[in-house]
């Protein structure tokens, strides 16, 4: 065996990393936190929430090859005592989705993108909006694997000259120094790795 390989994991494997943190983050905000800001500007908690729920169920649609809907976001959390475990269930939805052989491979979505990438994508809202719902609650953020890490640089290379023309990016962030490979990460997605 060679020692120097690196294992390349599937998105459905990367997906399971994310789930699990994203789960404790999720079930760690309290309802009176629903009305904090994040560091999504345009976002409080709820709002970040619902996003992120919307992401989670469209996201596995485009897994299956099936056209997604991002019009009108509904809201999940409003006279819902169990969102929390309603979000959580469908992230497992997500990681099943996309371990189904075949989901990263060809096409997928509406603008005819490589599968994995979207695939990546889904990711990345799992990473760093669960990052915005940690800061904005006061939780500590449990990091990201570096196999999350690793295909997100990748995806963030690929999407960001598009990303920060619709206004899905800020403009990069200064990297504190000494920041480790989440926190650069975040900087390049415009975010301040260091808000507390």
């Amino acid at each position: 065996m060679d020692t120097n390989s690196v294992k390349t994991y599937s998105i459905g494997e990367l997906l399971a990393m994310a789930r699990e943190r994203a789960v404790v983050v999720v079930r760690g905000i309290s309802d009176e936190a629903l009305v904090a800001p994040t560091p999504c500007a345009e976002y409080d908690v709820k709002a970040l929430v619902n996003h992120l729920y919307q992401v989670i169920v469209q996201f596995q649609r485009l897994a299956a090859k099936e056209a997604s809907d991002f019009g009108d976001t509904p809201d999940r959390v409003t006279g819902n005592a169990e969102w929390r475990e309603g979000l959580a269930l469908e992230a497992d939805r997500l990681v099943a989705a996309w371990s189904v052989p075949g989901a990263e491979e060809g096409t997928t979505g509406g603008m005819d993108m490589p599968a994995r990438l979207v695939g990546s994508m889904a990711l990345l809202d799992l990473t760093v909006h669960v990052w915005d719902l940690a800061r904005a609650t006061g939780q500590d953020h449990p990091g990201a694997d570096e196999a999350v890490v690793a295909e997100l640089a990748g995806a963030v290379d690929t999407l960001a000259p598009t990303a920060r023309k619709m206004g899905v990016f800020g403009e990069p962030a200064a990297e504190p120094e000494g920041a480790s490979r989440f926190e650069r990460l975040l900087a390049r997605t415009g975010r301040d790795p260091r808000r507390r």
